[in-house]
């Protein structure tokens, strides 16, 4: 709700060191020398553990910026214990003093790292570190971060015109629990620490002030001393639960105004001062680090033993300070005590009772199970993948030619989990195109095994942040390498990526197989097969393994048994022009050493004119194939109308013609900019609520939220995500291989559209 400060206008504010001091307090000496001036062999650790990190920074302008980066676990880089790069994706152009602190799921303590900017290139930021170390879980425990999301409070009915005003803003403040606040110093040093209370954390005073309870803590205060020396600030808030972030950026000043802070009370204690914040921008965004992490999920939080205990790396951090500085205790004497065993459990169970003590103390109540180290780690709780045909059952649409400038964050699921590749060759096929030659990235490679013409959901980062972008496999299953054909699309900037900046040696991630496009675990005996431009990329996957394979006996037909013809393959290909021949000299080896086998008939639309229906209708006649023969066409809009008005007619059953359309990328031309509720449901039953951001999908804020959310491909191909809407409306965003009467009885592709209203789905598959 709104606080107001009651018989005060303008709040008292504190202007001197001494006066902050005279409050909170000096810190004991031990406290400075936790932290190290390099990153040890336990901060790397946390690093290759830790899927998200707050940074904040200062443009070259003086713009203050604070947000939330990474996605998956090791995103930072380190090349050595003081240097360190991350990808900054979205504006900014960060420039002097940077800091971190580094998250790790489950767990209350956090790692805060401090340095500048030595170098940025495109969006990978270089930092040179100064200092690290070990914050306590107090935030965190305040906050309740890892706990299950709890309802939020009313939202600030905010008065007159101001930034806090903005679109979604009271709402997302009443909910968030947590902020990481940044600060400067004139000197140029930078702090960027937590902020946790139980529900608001921060709260709504006016259309342009906010203030922020400061309760206690180890008396470091540098936040505090900061803002008494450079009032800039900025700020990030999160909801758990949420995939967004509400950034905001102002001045600060520090108040103990004991009516303000009264308001802040909790059990009758109130903080001891209070942040005011003179806000001059608020804006609530979809986050990409909080998508991929998807923080909320309780199997994604770390057990006991994948990270160092915190509390355990923070007495490393006191000893290598007490040698450094010659005070403090004897470092060898903490060496020998952390040494003794059974001592790091015993030093987290003391540790989690004190700090249990003390925010008891401070007025909170039901600290919810588990301490400072691991609070409310709890058992994985699975996604649900459901498979399911797209369209008619015998085809799906894909997006293989065209390009995906979706630039969503790509939701990391338990049924389809996104695998590291390697890229081990770029291969030129013709001017425009080129073949992707992947390998498995992982600590146990293993194959690439899918149907032939079943497509893979490719992801990028490019310019700091995750592309998705579907492509059907053109190798042979079961291979330790995989190959994807990759057209250039003019604009398109996953294409334009591959064509332009992709080497091999570079990193991608794919998830797959996905499609309905493929001969099925028994292939029939004769394929009849159509493309146009790459949509010869799913018939190659066909043609090599079915070459590959020994004829089999023909079986049905009198007299075919063993015949040299058995397994027939004929393909009919539309290219451009002979140079846009994909896979071209190949093909014709390939027909040249399989002659009873493969035929190969080339249109080139520069010299014959375009493919129409009298010669669709000439060829598969002068081809005679058999009644049970099957049917693949792959390729766009207009080829796949001319041959499903061919085939009929020359009594071909429907059920035989399998077909795959190649599309443009997801639309993104709807801009939805304010954040909306979803809500849903299995069978009427509720399974939960979420808020989808701008510019996130459903199936983004699902995922994030740890909804079971069916889907498989992502980017609109494969039907798999289809659902209900049982209430609001959505955007109608393009690929969507639903089918009319799908769209017509309410279903809906949740990874490629988003909400313009509230909205209620129905996972039930139909």
């Amino acid at each position: 709700m709104q606080q107001q400060a009651p018989g005060s206008s303008t709040p008292h504010r504190l202007t001197t060191a001494d006066e902050v001091e005279g409050i909170i307090g000096r810190p004991a000496p031990v406290i400075m020398l936790k932290q190290i001036s390099a990153l040890d062999e336990g901060c790397r650790t946390v690093l290759a553990h830790c899927p998200i990190a707050a940074v904040g920074h200062r443009d070259t302008d003086g713009t203050s910026r604070t947000t939330f980066i990474g996605g998956t676990p090791g995103f930072v880089r380190v090349h050595s214990p003081t240097r360190i790069s991350f990808a900054l994706p979205g504006g900014g152009d960060p420039h002097g003093p940077v800091s971190f602190f580094f998250l790790l799921p489950g767990v209350g303590e956090i790692l805060r790292v401090n340095g500048s900017v030595a170098g940025r290139k495109g969006t990978t930021v270089t930092v040179d570190i100064e200092e690290a170390y070990v914050h306590c879980a107090q935030a965190v425990l305040r906050s309740r971060l890892w706990q299950p999301p709890a309802p939020a409070g009313p939202a600030a009915q905010t008065p007159g015109d101001g930034p806090l005003g903005a679109p979604g803003v009271a709402d997302f403040l009443a909910a968030a629990p947590f902020l990481a606040l940044s600060t400067w110093d004139p000197a140029g040093g930078s702090d960027t620490s937590p902020r946790g209370d139980r529900q608001a954390v921060a709260r709504i005073l006016d259309g342009h002030t906010l203030v922020v309870p400061d309760r206690r803590g180890n008396k470091r205060a540098d936040t505090l001393h900061n803002l008494l020396r450079d009032d800039r600030l900025s700020f990030a808030a999160l909801v758990p639960g949420r995939s967004g972030v509400l950034q905001v950026r102002g001045r600060g000043a520090i108040t103990d105004d004991p009516a303000l802070l009264e308001t802040m009370a909790l059990r009758g204690t109130p903080p001891q001062l209070a942040l005011l914040i003179d806000v001059e921008h608020a804006e609530v965004s979809g986050n990409d680090a909080l998508v991929r992490s998807r923080l909320w999920i309780p199997g994604a939080h770390l057990g006991t033993g994948p990270a160092p205990d915190m509390m355990a790396m923070a007495g490393e951090h006191l000893a290598a300070g007490s040698a450094e500085s010659g005070g403090g205790p004897p470092a060898f004497l903490l060496r020998a005590v952390g040494a003794i065993p059974g001592m790091p459990r015993l030093l987290r169970l003391v540790v989690n009772r004190v700090y249990r003590s003390g925010l008891r103390k401070e007025g909170y109540e039901d600290l919810g199970p588990g301490g400072g180290g691991r609070p409310g780690a709890g058992g994985r709780r699975r996604g649900l993948l459901r498979r399911r045909p797209s369209g008619n059952g015998n085809g799906n649409d894909n997006v293989g030619s065209g390009d995906d400038d979706g630039v969503g964050g790509d939701a990391v699921g338990v049924g389809k989990p996104l695998r590291e590749v390697r890229v081990t060759e770029v291969r030129r096929e013709t001017p425009s195109a080129v073949t992707l030659v992947l390998e498995d990235a992982g600590e146990n490679p293993g194959p690439f095994d899918f149907r032939p013409g079943q497509f893979f959901t490719l992801v990028a980062d490019i310019d700091g942040r995750p592309v998705r972008r579907a492509y059907s496999a053109s190798s042979v299953p079961g291979s330790s390498r995989l190959e994807v054909t990759v057209k250039h699309v003019e604009g398109g900037r996953f294409s334009t990526h591959v064509h332009r900046s992709l080497r091999a040696g570079d990193r991608l991630a794919v998830r797959g197989p996905s499609g309905s496009f493929h001969a099925g675990p028994r292939p029939p005996d004769e394929i009849v097969l159509v493309a146009a431009g790459s949509g010869v990329t799913p018939m190659m996957s066909m043609i090599r393994t079915r070459l590959a394979a020994a004829p089999a006996p023909r079986e049905g037909r009198a007299g075919t048994a063993g015949r040299p013809d058995g397994g027939r393959i004929a393909l009919l290909c539309s290219s451009r022009s002979a140079d846009e021949v994909i896979f071209a000299d190949e093909l014709d080896r390939l027909a040249r050493d399989h002659p009873g086998r493969l035929s190969v008939t080339h249109v080139l639309t520069r010299r014959d004119g375009r493919l129409d229906a009298d010669g669709v209708r000439r060829w598969v006649t002068a081809l005679s194939p058999a009644r049970d023969a099957h049917y693949y066409v792959c390729g766009p809009g207009p080829l796949m109308d001319v041959v499903r008005d061919v085939l009929p007619g020359l009594g071909v059953p429907d059920e035989l013609v399998h077909h795959e359309r190649y599309t443009s990328g997801a639309d993104t031309g709807t801009e939805v900019t304010v954040p909306w509720e979803m809500t849903v449901e299995e069978a009427g039953r509720p399974v939960g609520t979420v808020v989808v951001e701008p510019g996130r999908t459903l199936l983004d804020a699902g995922l994030a939220a740890g909804l079971p959310m069916p889907y498989s491909c992502t980017v609109g191909n494969c039907g798999d995500c289809m659902v209900r809407l049982r209430g609001g409306e959505v955007t109608q965003n393009e690929p969507d291989c639903l089918t009319p009467r799908q769209r017509a009885d309410g279903y809906v592709l949740t990874c490629v559209n988003s909400p313009l209203s509230k909205v209620t789905l129905d996972i039930e598959d139909p």
